[in-house]
């Protein structure tokens, strides 16, 4: 992804290793997705913050430490990441997917892993979203 020419939004809230967090990750993503008048398919990148938040609590966020939920908007797609700075790129190295990510990838137009020191950055793509 190539932001460097165009105009993007971009929104993002660090949140604890805590189950509590899902939900308030969730309403932070409606909240932002009607505001920038991009929640057509507000159902499915609802569904895509919960597994992605849920992994990383379960998979990618050492005790003591958070994950951070980055929301980007350009051209009309939305752009969800998940960052934690835990081990597990084993979903890199071609390990069959759990449930949450054949979600991911199921209702997403496109969706992968990066990684970054420390950790990794989960993300999925929803394109021809908004006006």
């Amino acid at each position: 992804m190539n932001l460097h020419n165009q105009a993007a939004l971009l929104r993002e809230r660090l949140y604890l290793r805590a189950p509590q967090t899902i939900a308030a990750a969730r309403q932070f993503t409606r909240d932002t997705l009607h505001a920038w008048g991009a929640d057509d398919r507000d159902g499915e990148m609802l569904l895509c913050v919960s597994e992605l938040a849920t992994n990383a609590l379960r998979y990618g966020v050492p005790r003591g430490r958070g994950y951070l939920l980055r929301l980007l908007y350009f051209d009309g797609t939305v752009r969800i990441e998940v960052h934690d700075s835990g081990p597990g790129l084993s979903r890199m190295a071609g390990r069959p997917l759990g449930r949450g990510l054949t979600l991911v990838e199921a209702v997403s137009d496109a969706w992968g892993v990066v990684p970054r020191a420390p950790g990794k950055v989960v993300w999925c793509e929803f394109r021809g979203c908004g006006c």
